[in-house]
């Protein structure tokens, strides 16, 4: 039988994908877009505004004719990126990519650092955060949100000088909380992050299935509980 956890994971992730009120934000962050495709793809269907950030966002910056410098491009994904761009708008779906980046000149807590569009990004600089006006963009969106998926950081949080677009992020996530949004946070960087700042009790519910809950979001079927509930 299944444990109350996995009863909460569960019902937690129905009430984003099947169950939710409107309107539905999903906060995608991360590294590659490769890895959040199939996630990004499913969610088209079921949600009102996809968040990107993260290591990402420079995949779609280029997919608009941005300059991202020596920002983490999937080069063989700039067609996808381009594809994910006209379904969402086909759907209707409204995709927010950062419009501002904070910009290091190394990977370093130490590094020089300057904010810049993220479409124009020089070379020898890499975008390691969202900026000022992302952060203004992204959390009011997440504010008039009444249902919240948050999968991803939105900046390298790790270190200090590039936590601000994770932590503001969490912060609207919290309050959109406080005033009736459910919210659910999964995946590895999001969880720790929620840790990180604090907040992992002022959210609706912090997933624990790890790769298992992404398949969910993915919409691959999962044999171990499906031989469970046909039982």
């Amino acid at each position: 039988m299944f444990g109350y956890l996995i009863e909460k994971e569960i019902e937690s992730v129905s009430k984003v994908m099947n169950n939710n009120v409107k309107p539905v934000t999903a906060i995608i962050g991360g590294a590659k877009v490769s890895s959040k495709i199939s996630i990004i793809e499913n969610l088209l269907d079921k949600v009102d505004n996809i968040i990107i950030g993260g290591g990402m966002a420079y995949t779609f910056a280029r997919t608009l004719g941005g300059k991202t410098g020596n920002s983490l491009v999937e080069d063989h994904f700039i067609e996808t990126a381009a594809s994910i761009l006209e379904k969402a708008k086909a759907k209707n779906v409204s995709i927010l990519i950062p419009i501002d980046t904070v910009a290091a000149d190394s990977f370093s807590n130490e590094a020089s650092t300057k904010t810049c569009p993220t479409t124009d990004i020089p070379d020898g600089w890499m975008g390691l955060d969202i900026g000022k006006n992302a952060i203004i963009e992204y959390t009011t969106c997440i504010k008039k949100s009444k249902t919240i998926l948050w999968n991803g950081p939105m900046g390298v949080f790790e270190l200090e000088s590039f936590q601000e677009g994770t932590k503001q992020v969490a912060l609207a996530v919290v309050e959109a909380t406080k005033n009736g949004a459910f919210s659910l946070v999964g995946g590895g960087d999001s969880v720790a992050a929620i840790n990180k700042f604090n907040l992992a009790n002022e959210v609706s519910h912090v997933s624990t299935g790890g790769g298992a809950m992404l398949e969910y979001l993915e919409g691959k079927e999962l044999p171990g509980i499906k031989a469970i509930m046909t039982l």
